[in-house]
Parts: structure tokens; sequence; C-alpha cells
């Protein structure tokens, strides 16, 4: 009974979220893909929280999230230069929502080690992106990257991964040629930061990728295998 209460909860919370009015068409039309009720649910992103977005890419999320957690909440998107120059139109996207007051309670920083976090974070998020921190960082950079998120978050607060997933076994041998990680290497480093595993969606599966094409390939794009990961800070 507590489990179909808590289902019940977050697809209360869900329904204003994705049926807000100031939701773009384009995102709406990425639903069915992306199944953001059931991401507010896994993640627990409720009202008042305050979530951190982590490399927003064009904010797709961050909209969802931002009507999520009103009224009180608040929505800090990460925006690296890095990211800015590879995807400027996204970039501007980004600095765009968090003018826009249909939203108003959007901001931006540009790094997780941004002083403003520290331990104030319920709800850390990203998407798609983890594969690529082993990409462009070093090693010793990925780790940093995970105990930033850590020292961002309250006591209690939730660290939500979302990726492509390479095949079981193979690490990080697929996160540049199929832009892809295995979720066993995730998890074994995100727990090294000190994170609990605290849970996975299966929401985002596909069994019939074969983890062998590039994301963007056209005949898997958008229907790549997807994990989700939690994890809480202690």
């Amino acid at each position: 009974m507590k489990l179909l209460a808590a289902v019940a909860a977050a697809a209360l919370i869900a329904m204003p979220a994705l049926a807000a009015p100031v939701r773009p068409d384009a995102d709406m039309a990425r639903d069915a893909a992306r199944k953001p009720a059931a991401m507010l649910a896994f993640a627990g992103i409720k009202p008042g929280a305050k979530v951190l977005d982590i490399i927003a890419g064009g904010g797709y999320f961050t909209r969802v999230f931002a009507i999520a957690v009103m009224p009180g909440g608040h929505v800090t998107a990460v925006v690296p230069p890095a990211s800015a120059q590879l995807d400027p139109v996204a970039a501007k996207a980004m600095t765009d929502l968090a003018a826009d007051a249909s939203y108003g309670n959007v901001s931006i920083v540009t790094a997780v080690t941004d002083p403003s976090l520290a331990g104030s974070i319920d709800v850390a998020w990203t998407a798609q992106n983890y594969h690529d921190l082993h990409n462009f960082l070093p090693p010793e950079g990925v780790i940093g990257f995970n105990k930033a998120v850590f020292a961002a978050l309250k006591p209690g607060g939730t660290y939500v991964v979302l990726d492509h997933a390479a095949a079981d076994g193979s690490g990080l041998t697929a996160t540049k040629a199929l832009h892809r990680i295995d979720a066993a290497a995730v998890k074994a480093e995100v727990i090294a930061a000190g994170f609990i595993f605290d849970g996975e969606s299966s929401a985002l599966r596909n069994p019939a990728d074969g983890h062998d094409k590039m994301v963007f390939d056209p005949g898997i794009r958008g229907k790549t295998d997807q994990f989700v990961l939690r994890f809480k800070k202690p």
C-alpha cells in the first residue's frame, strides 16, 4: 500500500509539470522516449526541492524539473564553458530559459564546484552525459566530479545518472567510439566517491539494442538502451 501511495503521489506531481502550457511542443514530442513522469518519480523530485541539472543540454529536463518543484523549489543548471562552446545553440536556450519569467526559478552556474551549491541540493541529475566525462576529463577529473556532486548535496540527497548502456563488462571502452558506458563502471566510480547505491529504473531499457552501434546511428538514435542509477549521500 505504501508503494502504491508513493506512485500515486509521484503521478500527481508529474501531471502538472508535463501538462504545463509553457513547455515547448518540441519537448512534449520527446516525452514518449524520455519518460519524464517515470524519471520524476524515480528521482523523487517534489515541490520545494532544490535540483541540480548537470550539463543540462537545451533544457528539456530543466523545464520539467522547474515546474515540478513549484512552489518554493529551484533548479540550478550546470552549463560548463566547454559544453557551451561545443553547442552554442543549446547554451543560448539555457540562457533564455533562465531569463524566462514563465519559470522564474532557474539559474545557471558553470561548474558543480560553484561555492553557492555546497550542501544545498536535494537531487543532482545528469542525463546522457556521464560517458563524456571520460572523453573530456582525465581519470582524476572524473573522481573530482563525483566528489563535487557529493559536496553539493545535502545529507540524504539523491544523485541520479542516466546514460546510454554499453555491453556488460565493457567498462569504459565504448565511451568515445559509441558514446556508451557500462553501468557497472558508473556504479563503481560513484560508490567510490562516498555514495550508497539506492536503486535502478528500467523505464528506459531497450533489450532490442545490441549495444554495438554509435548512439547517433539512425538505426538506434532515440531508442538506445539506457540505464538510470540512483545513489544516496549518507
